[in-house]
């Protein structure tokens, strides 16, 4: 190891630390595809749920329209039962309607993000000026001199 060139020992550092990132990623790999499969066939287990729930709803919707028919006609059943759904879903719109309308703009990250980039135009502007500025070590220079 002693008779290796710096540049043998920087080319073995270089295999070396490819070698590692490689055996970290495939070690990742390991990790999460298994877990990745999992949380594919949890989410489409939630989906299946999610639609056997509004398909038992609409059973329960009729459920609820057949037993009120047995106190009034069948088709007012199932009117009063259509009405009440609609004004459930009416309050919960106008719900949520106040609830976003009550949301306002991020007003101080606005303004801190304007007030940012002024900073860095008036940098840029201060930057170019000492660029283009004829001075070497605080030597005013003519124009002639530099060329």
């Amino acid at each position: 190891m002693a008779d290796q060139g710096v540049s043998d020992l920087i080319k073995g550092i270089s295999d070396d630390v490819k070698l590692l990132v490689r055996d970290e990623i495939q070690l990742a790999k390991a990790e999460l595809v298994p877990a990745a499969k999992n949380a594919g066939i949890g989410a489409g287990l939630f989906g299946a749920a999610g639609y056997f729930a509004i398909c038992a709803l609409s059973v329960l919707y009729f459920a609820a329209a057949f037993a009120l028919a047995q106190v009034v006609d069948t088709w007012l059943a199932f009117l009063i039962v259509g009405v009440a759904l609609l004004l459930v879903a009416a309050v919960l719109g106008l719900v949520g309607f106040v609830l976003v309308k009550r949301v306002k703009a991020p007003e101080k990250t606005i303004a801190n993000a304007n007030a940012t980039v002024a900073e860095l135009k008036a940098a840029v502007q201060r930057g170019n000026a000492a660029a283009t500025a004829p001075q070497i070590e605080g030597q005013v220079v003519s124009s002639r001199a530099i060329s």
